[in-house]
């Protein structure tokens, strides 16, 4: 990542605005903003895929679902954040391949801090586990609020996206896509 870039670009924008990057107010905000850039875009040289190298063959064939995950990304298109909770269900393949649950959380974690579209984060979620766990069938949905419709525009606060990717057993098998959409929708 190009700090110095961000903040000539920052620097530009404040000038753009009509505002003194020199004030008090505004003299670290290029900094600040290529600090948060790096944080809030780890997730570009990072591999999803590979954080599900380690597993277990214990055999495990039922569906495994890990819900309510939170994340926070930036949408590409306006750069604004779009936040809200990942659930993610996988049938393990025929040896019963399993991973540490929060290896789960961690691809969202890698994938959540790029800049993207959320169907596009779908997508991108549901790839990564089906190819790195080799997943008899995988399920993503993701709920989000995205700032870009409460700050500016439509300014409709509280609206929710809802999206989802479903590979394999989850596409193929209408009992199956069933009991994971039951079973996220159920509160504790």
């Amino acid at each position: 990542m190009d700090k110095d870039a961000i903040k000539n670009a920052v620097t530009t924008i404040i000038n753009a605005i009509g505002d003194d990057p020199g004030r008090e107010g505004l003299v670290d905000t290029p900094r600040r903003l290529a600090d948060m850039y790096e944080e809030l875009f780890s997730g570009m040289n990072e591999d999803p895929e590979a954080v599900l190298s380690v597993g277990y063959e214990i055999g495990y064939r039922e569906m495994i679902i890990l819900k309510d995950i939170p994340f926070y990304s930036m949408c590409e298109h306006h750069f604004l954040p779009f936040f809200g909770v990942v659930h993610i269900g996988y049938i393990p393949d025929a040896e019963g391949r399993v991973v540490g649950i929060s290896k789960l959380a961690r691809v969202v974690e890698i994938i959540a801090k790029r800049p993207q579209i959320q169907e596009r984060m779908a997508t991108t979620i549901a790839n990564t586990i089906e190819k790195g766990l080799h997943a008899e069938g995988v399920a993503v949905v993701i709920e989000a609020e995205h700032m870009c419709m409460t700050m500016r525009g439509i300014k409709k606060p509280g609206s929710n996206v809802v999206t989802s990717a479903l590979r394999g057993s989850f596409r193929k098998r209408h009992a199956s896509r069933a009991e994971f959409l039951e079973l996220i929708s159920k509160k504790r």
